[in-house]
């Protein structure tokens, strides 16, 4: 080997680098582990615990805490450079945004109300659920079909207006105006994305990360150790419209509340009436007579879900007009949107419009001692086009303080123009009420005692924590979203969860390589020992490289670095395999050693199977996200480091201990004679192998068909949440329970122990409003009352902060069925992909289409197969098969892995053909196989004992995702003996007995 010098500076430097990159991981977890300490002698709270913990790091943060001579890093400078883990081992938030592109398109045409206009939005949003196009095409190709050349895009009523005038005039036909409005969507995207990055910064979370996907409108985010998620998600979600409005107050609306009580009792009345006809018929023919009940049944009306606030005295005036159980603001909100209630508002107040408060506050009844959530309501003085006489875009600054009384508030400067506003609006309402309103909610309404002439203002509450007045003006400060952005798609992960796979996933890590270090050891003796050093200092180059690179450590992660280990033992046992063939025929070692290191020898056969392996990675990586892109990363890094350390770092300790003059046998006592004689007449058996593999394929297609599969909510969209009990529950007894609540029966099966389930439901998954995942979540804790410990709150129900977390929701999954569908066609299009890119390879290295047929026919044969047991056993087996992102990561593998082993009977069936052209093909086949099945057994072995470890002691999230890996690896190896090989075989023959 040339260069021996210059490849033995590389790998000692690489090998220098990446420990040294790997040290920054080691002092982050020591300095960490120091404020964990901290935190806990000082709180029992979960919540307090994770915020001492906060303080400590950021007192530490700009601080040296490490000095290792030649230089020193604070805490912040050792944070940025230690090993990035994934939402599955740290625990957080993961989240696909929806910046709505409806939205903006609204806010262009300055709320147009062309009907046409109008009428395209709609079927546009109706068509996003059916389609993987985007909203702005739906929606050109939905005007075009409504306007049928009746108006354009640059009517003056829609795009031509004054806003748009300098780039859109009444002249441009459609196909001009729509770049422009691509554009001017594009833009309003990246402004969102800009402003959701500054406040993401501003959060204090390690590691954010934040992409934008394509030109969908789409942004990725990332927040791996992210603790308090409703404050994520609120920040996330926020748009930061502030307003400042002038308000009702409680003495101005008293009179219209009696008024609109009247309305709403007589209504109901009549909705009663014909209720209780129906009751009283139906009982009059079962009993014969009527119900007293029903017949005194209890009216309801406003007063009943609302308390109007109605002041006795002056000094009960206040902004207040009227209080409610949070549970009951969405009947609120109907009764007062009526029309003949409105229609009972005075002329002064004809455009009032109903706001809640921003949070609201717990009373206890004194009969019962029950705690109740109540929030207030505020009547805001809007007017016809409901226009803020101020607006957030006056703020030129604001920050977290401290108010007179010592409780957090948000202190506001404003610019020249909001000044004098701001002067304006306070000097006329001295003595009233002014409301500064964010995203819909009341923040704080006081009265007016002076004008403010200064530009300062603040906004405060009296329950107003440290953190939401840190997060109102963060948002502030960072800028309004251009629309509204919702979460489509989020998984959720709790640190106690991220814990346990951590736990998990090194067990089953070290376990597995054990077993491939002995397993070496035991077959190949001296050369084993070799190997397993190369497999050590490949693992060294593989976390060296994540962590120089900032990349994400996933539990599919770690999966696909336990892949590697077996690609790369396999590019060892080709290379050893073939130096034993030739030292076999006698050949002298160190000539033996450099024929299996060479191009003719295992080169060529290592190049191939890995490049496969690689196209298959690349378009994982490509079509994956989250997770699975993890898997995809971690498993490119794997092969090219493996491919390095086979050729290069094994083969430089091999020489070197050649070059002593011991004697070096690859092989040990026990195994030397193994796989030697081995003389299976493969092509013979070739067609009991077809009706073998066909009925397993027929059974797989009607199982599909029939039984179907057990899609994931990746797939179909809905929310999952995994939830543990201090008991072990029924699945069936929880399903039914939750049917009370969800109205249709959720999935429910047992996770992993049988004190943890998984819940999956549909309930409200298709209506897009923010609020509905807290809904959700509220009603499933209700649900679960009965079964959870006594005292248990919704707080401690919810995943976050605590570490050792033993019941409530360790993690939750939601997917739109927008996205849902999106998903489904990335996955089949990477499969497609990963099965043309192979044939076209398999084609441009072996010359002949028959090689790239055998292959495709047996990667078809295993997919199916895969598939067809997933179909079969996902009722029966106890643990996760869902269908989802996972299973089509191990999918896209065990492509890659069944190629590897075909390629190298291939590059063996080739070699023969050129070396041994007197031999029937039928002979060189069958030697191909014979002379190969020593390595394949070896391999597949080594690599099956691997994902067995990772299965059994893995963790739970991880099961479905190993299965799909055993079942495919197994049935690979079966088909390059049996599918590939032989079908090559027929095809060349026929196509010889044509040319005959």
């Amino acid at each position: 080997m040339q260069n021996k010098g210059l490849i033995k500076l590389f790998a000692i430097l690489f090998g220098l680098v990446s420990i040294y990159q790997l040290s920054f991981t080691w002092f982050t977890n020591g300095v960490e582990a120091s404020a964990k300490e901290y935190a806990e002698a000082r709180s029992q709270d979960g919540k307090e615990i994770a915020k001492l913990e906060r303080v400590y790091l950021d007192s530490v943060a700009n601080k040296p805490v490490i000095n290792l001579g030649f230089a020193q890093f604070s805490y912040n400078d050792i944070r940025d450079k230690e090993l990035n883990l994934g939402l599955d081992l740290k625990g957080g938030i993961n989240a696909i945004l929806q910046v709505s592109v409806k939205d903006i398109l609204i806010g262009l045409s300055n709320e147009s109300k062309n009907p046409v206009f109008n009428e395209a939005l709609t079927k546009a949003t109706e068509a996003q659920k059916n389609s993987d196009k985007t909203f702005l095409t739906l929606f050109f190709d939905e005007f075009e079909k409504a306007s049928a050349g009746t108006v354009k895009l640059s009517d003056p009523s829609i795009f031509g207006n004054k806003s748009l005038r300098e780039k859109i005039n009444f002249k441009l036909t459609d196909k001009e105006v729509e770049p422009i409005i691509e554009a001017e969507i594009s833009g309003s995207i990246s402004t969102a994305f800009e402003v959701l990055r500054s406040r993401i910064d501003k959060f204090g979370v390690t590691q954010p990360n934040i992409q934008r996907i394509g030109n969908s409108g789409r942004i990725l985010i990332e927040l791996p150790g992210a603790k308090d998620i409703d404050r994520v998600k609120k920040l996330l979600q926020s748009t930061a419209e502030l307003q400042f409005w002038e308000v009702y107050s409680n003495q101005e609306t008293a009179n219209f509340f009696f008024a609109a009580n009247s309305v709403v009792e007589n209504f109901l009345k009549t909705e009663t009436k014909v209720d209780t006809t129906t009751v009283k018929d139906e009982l009059e023919d079962l009993l014969g007579e009527v119900s007293d009940s029903i017949a005194t049944q209890k009216v309801n009306n406003l007063f009943s879900v609302l308390t109007p606030s109605v002041p006795q005295a002056e000094n009960q005036v206040s902004s207040v007009i009227g209080t409610a159980k949070v549970a009951d603001t969405a009947t609120v909100n109907s009764y007062l949107a009526r029309k003949d209630v409105r229609a009972v508002l005075s002329n002064e107040m004809k455009y009032a419009k109903f706001l809640w408060d921003a949070k609201p506050f717990t009373s206890t009844v004194t009969a019962t001692g029950e705690n109740i959530e109540l929030i207030y309501l505020y009547g805001i003085k809007s007017n016809r086009e409901d226009v803020a006489p101020i607006e957030g875009d006056v703020i030129d600054d604001a920050s977290q303080e401290y108010g007179q009384t010592g409780k957090p508030e948000v202190s506001m400067t404003m610019n020249a123009v909001g000044s004098r506003q701001w002067g304006k609006m306070t000097t006329e309402n001295v003595g009233k009420f002014v409301a500064v309103v964010l995203d819909d909610y009341v923040y704080t309404a006081p009265s007016v005692n002076t004008a403010i002439t200064t530009g300062r203002t603040s906004i405060s509450g009296g329950s107003m924590t440290v953190e939401e007045a840190q997060d109102i003006a963060n948002v502030l400060k960072a800028g309004k979203l251009p629309a509204a952005a919702h979460i489509i798609q989020s998984e959720v992960v709790g640190p106690s969860l991220g814990q346990q796979a951590i736990d998990s996933s090194m067990s089953s890590f070290f376990l597995a390589l054990l077993i491939v270090f002995i397993w070496m050891i035991f077959y190949y003796g001296k050369a084993g020992i070799i190997a397993d050093f190369a497999l050590i200092v490949n693992l060294l180059f593989i976390f060296g490289i994540l962590t120089a690179f900032g990349a994400v450590l996933t539990l599919p992660g770690i999966a696909g670095i336990i892949l590697t280990i077996g690609i790369a033992v396999d590019a060892n046992v080709i290379i050893y395999e073939r130096i034993k063939e030739e030292l076999n025929l006698g050949k002298g070692l160190k000539a033996s050693i450099k024929y299996g290191f060479s191009y003719d020898g295992a080169f060529s056969a290592i190049l191939d199977a890995n490049v496969t392996s690689l196209l298959t990675g690349v378009i994982l990586y490509v079509f994956g996200t989250g997770p699975v892109k993890g898997f995809a990363y971690t498993f490119i890094v794997g092969i090219i480091t493996s491919l390095f350390t086979a050729i290069f770092i094994t083969r430089l300790l091999i020489d070197w201990y050649a070059n002593k003059g011991k004697i070096f046998t690859f092989n040990t006592n026990i195994t030397k004679k193994w796989f030697t004689k081995i003389n299976v007449d493969f092509l013979k058996i070739r067609k009991i192998a077809y009706v073998i593999s066909a009925t397993f394929i027929i059974i797989s297609i009607v199982s599909l068909f029939t039984n179907k599969l057990n899609y994931g909510v990746d797939f179909v969209g809905g929310r999952s949440y995994v939830v543990k009990f201090d008991k072990s529950i029924s699945a069936t007894d929880v399903s039914l329970k939750l049917k009370d609540v969800f109205g249709d029966a959720p999935e429910v099966k047992t996770y992993g122990e049988e004190s943890q389930l998984k819940i999956t439901t549909k309930y409200k998954i298709e209506e897009e409003s923010n609020h509905i995942d807290d809904e959700v979540q509220n009603l499933l804790f209700n649900g679960l009352k009965q079964y959870n410990p006594e005292g248990l709150t919704l707080e401690e129900f919810k995943p976050g902060f605590e570490g050792d977390k033993k019941v409530g929701i360790m993690s939750s999954i939601k997917v739109e069925p927008t996205i849902a569908d999106d998903i489904k066609t990335a996955a089949g299009w990477a499969i497609l992909g990963s099965l043309i890119v192979i044939f076209l390879y398999i084609l441009l290295r072996f010359k002949k289409w028959q090689y790239s047929l055998g292959a495709i026919v047996a990667l078809f044969h295993d997919v199916l197969i895969v598939f067809g047991v997933f179909s079969l056993f996902y009722k029966i087996l106890p643990f996760d098969m869902e269908i989802g992102q996972s299973f089509i990561a191990a999918i896209l593998t065990v492509l890659g892995y069944s190629i590897n082993d075909t390629v190298i009977v291939f590059d063996r069936i080739r070699e023969f053909t050129k070396t041994h052209s007197s031999w029937s093909f039928y002979k060189v086949i069958n030697t191909g196989l014979n002379s190969t099945m020593g390595r394949t057994i070896n391999t597949s072995l080594t690599t099956l004992l691997v994902l067995f470890a990772i299965f059994l002691f893995g963790g739970d999230s991880i099961k479905g995702f190993m299965f799909a890996l055993i079942v495919g690896i197994g049935v690979g190896t079966y088909s390059s003996w049996f599918i590939a090989s032989p079908i090559l075989y027929d095809t060349v023959k026929k196509l010889e007995k044509k040319k005959k």
